[in-house]
């Protein structure tokens, strides 16, 4: 589990590196798209790491508990990753375009993700 959790990881990071380069263009929805994507992956490194392993599901609200369950870690993150989902559906399908200011809080977000992926993973 620990190689496909660094696997996940290392998406996580390639996202969260498009989302800044995104960020600094002006490319504000897609930004906050790969920021979500970033999440997600990180979301599932962290979960395969602590836990063993992580759900796919086309829902990904239902991994907001999932990551809350994989300890104080998952659990510190929690709203963290509910913020950055509920930007999931305006990014990726709605036509209205993300906001600099949402964009920029999407890149944050999924930074704190990925920072503690990073961290679980190499622990």
């Amino acid at each position: 589990m620990r190689e496909d959790a660094l696997k996940h990881l290392s998406k996580a990071r390639e996202f969260l590196d498009a989302a800044d380069l995104e960020l600094h263009m002006e490319l504000h929805t897609a930004a906050a798209s790969s920021a979500v994507l970033a999440g997600i992956n990180a979301k599932d490194a962290i979960c395969l790491r602590l836990t063993g392993r992580t759900g796919k599901s086309d829902d990904h609200r239902a991994a907001v508990p999932e990551l809350a369950a994989a300890g104080p870690s998952g659990k510190a993150l929690e709203s963290t990753f509910r913020r950055l989902l509920g930007l999931k559906t305006a990014a990726q399908y709605q036509a209205a375009p993300i906001s600099r200011t949402d964009a920029t809080k999407a890149v944050e977000w999924a930074t704190r993700m990925v920072d503690a992926a990073r961290d679980a993973t190499h622990s």
